[in-house]
């Protein structure tokens, strides 16, 4: 499942599961638990921690900074290795 972005305010699926730290994020994720996980206010703390907690396994990150933090996600995966680069380049010397 590719992650997925909620404002706040929206309603949430009474199946997630929320995690306050990047351990309870990994030990959820590893459960099979779809891992519910708010982003701080500040944008560059909320992308760090986008980053994080997606490296653990959170799957949905509630935030109002959404287009930076979809950025900060799909590039966390690719590193991950779980989806493609949105971009390859050969570099040739």
């Amino acid at each position: 499942m590719s992650p997925a972005l909620v404002a706040p305010g929206e309603p949430l699926d009474p199946a997630w599961t929320p995690a306050t730290s990047p351990a309870q994020a990994a030990a959820l994720a590893r459960a099979g638990a779809t891992v519910l996980v708010t982003l701080p206010d500040e944008l560059d703390a909320a992308l760090a921690a986008a980053a994080i907690y997606c490296w653990h396994g959170a799957q949905v990150f509630v935030t109002e900074h959404t287009d930076q933090v979809r950025l900060a996600l799909d590039m966390t995966e690719s590193l991950a290795g779980r989806r493609p680069p949105a971009l390859t380049r050969r570099g040739l010397a």
